[in-house]
């Protein structure tokens, strides 16, 4: 891929998770050497310019001699390379590592056209700097872990490659590489973005993506397990409220069960009406789909968007070149965060709901926890449970992040976003709704086997796959085992897949 103007969420993904390389194209290396231009003579000049020849944050009025501008730019990385926590995942630091080559490749930075090739350098290697998970509260940018990525690229720190973490200096080496020393401004422009929050939101919508689809899925398997109406979700019903959103989860649910020999056999049965939790997927699911398309909208702006500070414009001729804003404040990211982990949680909730019409037998027709023989056998009575804690789980780390705010730097930085954390949250929320989700078709695959009827094709598809790696529930068993397959094929995409060939 070469980097230019513009990246989409699809080239981000090949990126971070497929390994594509990444160029840098010509028109961004020109752009880099106009702007770079603008700070050579802002250095060789008398006037003071923050982030160049200043102090930073309550510091900003320091002025800071010629000779200790590259000292200045180390001493940053430095000094707030202090995140605490777990290493972040690989993947999210390679999106980390692309977004902030993008953000500075757009030419409003004055970074020298090395400091992105090192980034890119690094990206394309598969060498991974060590970045603490905490320590942002989504400010003046993504500071202490973006500081962590920029301490590799001077050599220290450290850097996983290969498979084995080792200091930063040794990596450099092995890839032919030496500490960049970097210059006037470069250090700033390193630290001072949103890419934290970016690379955790952009993953996590695409992860949230599937799940979506995932969710439509066992929403119609546990639909047909138990002979629930197919009329709800009608194009003639749905379009009577036509959020788009639920206009596209009903027609995917149409596609999942169309087909079915059980919705024809239970046409005259007498029942009014389906539980919510059944017939109102189309809007539930559907407002977590519009919720989804939302955060893609904000995500092509800030994959688009220059994060740092102070901005660089070479085209303002003798006018204002340099200018101090705030770009690098996180809250679209921490709104957008905040309401993902509202909508992804509600995937888990409406689906343990759905556990339990399945499960009780009062309310499904079916044996009591879906086991042939209850008493001796307790079925799937502790998935429920487990479903349950994990969505009440859901419910604490759904408290929207973006509503707190400290004050840092001496009160400089007197309000901030905090979309750090609800980027992390949502990653949280994700994995619960991910078993969740798991739990929910293992029942409802375990309910179709007292269905003599086939189902619709596509829930049909997936009951046929999950039986592949989980036999029927007869005797009491170690359960686990048997989520943890289901929860792969959740989590690979195969039972989607499979569902959607059908």
């Amino acid at each position: 891929m070469i980097l230019d103007q513009t990246l989409s969420l699809e080239q981000f993904v090949a990126v971070v998770r497929g390994g594509e390389a990444v160029t840098l194209s010509e028109a961004a290396r020109q752009r880099l050497r106009r702007a770079r231009a603008v700070v050579e003579r802002i250095v060789d000049g008398e006037a003071a310019v923050y982030g160049v020849n200043t102090g930073f944050g309550k510091f900003a009025s320091v002025r800071v001699g010629r000779h200790q501008l590259a000292q200045l730019q180390h001493n940053l990385i430095v000094s707030h390379a202090i995140g605490v926590g777990d290493p972040l995942p690989a993947e999210v630091v390679r999106g980390m590592l692309l977004l902030r080559a993008q953000s500075l490749s757009l030419g409003h930075s004055g970074v020298r056209p090395g400091v992105v090739e090192a980034l890119l350098t690094l990206l394309n290697a598969g060498a991974h700097p060590v970045v603490p998970a905490q320590g942002s509260v989504g400010a003046s940018g993504d500071l202490a872990p973006l500081a962590h990525l920029a301490l590799a690229l001077i050599g220290l720190g450290e850097t996983e490659h290969a498979g084995e973490v080792r200091p930063a200096g040794e990596v450099l080496r092995d890839l032919g590489l030496a500490p960049l020393r970097l210059q006037a401004k470069e250090g700033l422009a390193l630290i001072n973005g949103t890419q934290l929050m970016g690379s955790l939101l952009a993953l996590a919508l695409v992860d949230a993506r599937t799940l979506l689809h995932t969710a439509n899925l066992a929403a119609a398997m546990t639909v047909e397990a138990l002979s629930g109406s197919h009329r709800p979700f009608g194009e003639g019903v749905v379009r009577l409220r036509p959020h788009p959103g639920a206009l596209e989860v009903a027609a995917e649910l149409r596609a999942f069960l169309r087909g079915s020999e059980i919705a024809p056999a239970h046409a005259t049965c007498g029942r009014v009406q389906d539980a919510y939790s059944l017939r109102a997927a189309p809007q539930v699911h559907g407002a977590t789909l519009d919720a989804l398309m939302q955060a893609a909208r904000v995500l092509d702006v800030e994959f688009a968007s220059v994060t740092d500070n102070p901005l660089i414009f070479p085209e303002a001729g003798d006018g204002e070149q340099v200018v101090s804003g705030a770009n690098f404040h996180g809250q679209p990211l921490a709104l957008t965060a905040d309401a993902l982990k509202v909508a992804v949680a509600e995937l888990a909730s409406v689906s343990e709901r759905r556990c339990e019409q399945l499960l009780n037998p009062a309310l499904s027709g079916l044996p009591g926890f879906l086991t042939p023989e209850g008493g001796l056998n307790s079925g799937l009575m502790i998935a429920q449970y487990t479903a349950a804690a994990l969505v009440s789980e859901n419910k604490v780390l759904a408290h929207p992040a973006s509503v707190d705010s400290i004050p840092t730097s001496a009160n400089q930085e007197d309000h901030v976003s905090m979309g750090a954390h609800g980027a992390r949250q949502l990653r949280q929320i994700l994995e619960h709704a991910r078993t969740v989700l798991s739990i929910e078709l293992l029942c409802a695959a375990q309910a179709l086997s007292f269905q003599p009827l086939r189902a619709g094709a596509g829930v049909q598809a997936a009951y046929e796959r999950i039986r592949q790696d989980v036999a029927p529930l007869g005797q009491d068993r170690y359960y686990r085992p048997d989520l943890l397959r289901v929860r792969a094929l959740v989590t690979s995409g195969e039972l989607l897949h499979c569902a959607r060939e059908a």
